[in-house]
């Protein structure tokens, strides 16, 4: 069954439908969600925005019209919202690690050089992109880990396709640019065979 034929059933009254629209979905729009917190430091909310995402979804299901999205599309635009909404309250809070209280279960020194290496390299990936400006952010989230087309993305942000593949250009620039310095270090390229360009 498609998305637009399970809409209509839930339109129609067979509400219990919704839950497979869900399952198609709370997997990537979680991921999606996780990605957008991570630079305020909120993944402990995820979860909460994710469900409320889908609840909102829900409530406006009568609304949606398939000729102005599809379903993903606004979806992920309801997410957006819902996420930006949550970093507006949350905008002066900051949480550092000390004083989260979390402490890591393994220390450095017990793991092999190459996985401290790559978790090194994945955190500082993470670290660039998360310095992006929100729209930037946003897009390249979509495009590299939810492998949305430039459409799609243009729709969920409201921008053009040529804005979208600006957005798209500055953001990967900037992300390089703040990892050109770790990643031309010789430790990167003695264990991982990068070469210098």
């Amino acid at each position: 069954m498609t998305d637009s034929q399970l809409i209509r059933e839930i339109k129609d009254g067979n509400v219990q439908l919704y839950n497979e629209l869900m399952r198609r979905y709370e997997r990537k729009i979680l991921a999606f969600i996780y990605h957008m917190l991570k630079s305020a430091q909120l993944e402990s909310v995820a979860e909460d925005l994710c469900n409320e995402t889908f609840y909102k979804a829900y409530r406006s299901l009568h609304s949606f019209r398939e000729v102005e999205a599809t379903f993903s599309t606004w979806l992920y635009t309801i997410a957006r919202n819902t996420v930006l909404s949550e970093l507006r309250k949350n905008k002066n809070l900051k949480v550092s690690l000390e004083q989260s209280g979390f402490t890591p279960q393994t220390s450095a020194e017990t793991l092999p050089l190459q996985t401290v290496l790559r978790n090194e390299k994945v955190s500082m990936v993470r670290d660039a992109i998360n310095n992006l400006p929100e729209k930037q952010r946003s897009a390249l989230i979509l495009r590299e880990y939810d492998q949305l087309d430039y459409q799609e993305i243009a729709n969920i942000l409201g921008q053009t396709v040529s804005s979208v593949k600006s957005l798209l250009f500055r953001a990967r620039a900037s992300v390089k640019l703040q990892l050109e310095p770790y990643f031309l270090e010789p430790i990167f390229e003695e264990y991982e065979g990068m070469n210098q360009r």
